[in-house]
C-alpha cells in the first residue's frame, strides 16, 4: 500500500542505521513489526498471575500420554 508520510529526517536515518535495512521500506516495516511484538509481550506480561493453572509437570505428561493412546486407537480403528 502506497501512503505519504512527512518523517523526521534525523529519525529515518538513525533508523536505517540500527535495522541495518537496505531501504527506508524495510527499515519502517522492522520497526512496525518489533512495536507490534513488544506491545503483544506487554499484554502477556499483564496476564502474569491472572491465569491459575493447576496442571504440574507429571499431570500434563499423563494427560498427553492419554491424549496420544485415544488418538493411536483412533487411527487404528480408521484404516
Amino acid at each position: 500500500m502506497r501512503t505519504t508520510l512527512d518523517l523526521n529526517e534525523e529519525l529515518i536515518s538513525e533508523l536505517l542505521k540500527v535495522t541495518e535495512a537496505k531501504t527506508k521500506t524495510e527499515a519502517i516495516h522492522l520497526a512496525i513489526s518489533e512495536l507490534i511484538r513488544r506491545r503483544k509481550l506487554e499484554k502477556l506480561k499483564s496476564l502474569s498471575g491472572k491465569i491459575q493453572i493447576d496442571l504440574d509437570r507429571k499431570t500434563m505428561k499423563k494427560v498427553e500420554l492419554e491424549r496420544q493412546k485415544r488418538l493411536a486407537r483412533f487411527w487404528r480403528g480408521n484404516r
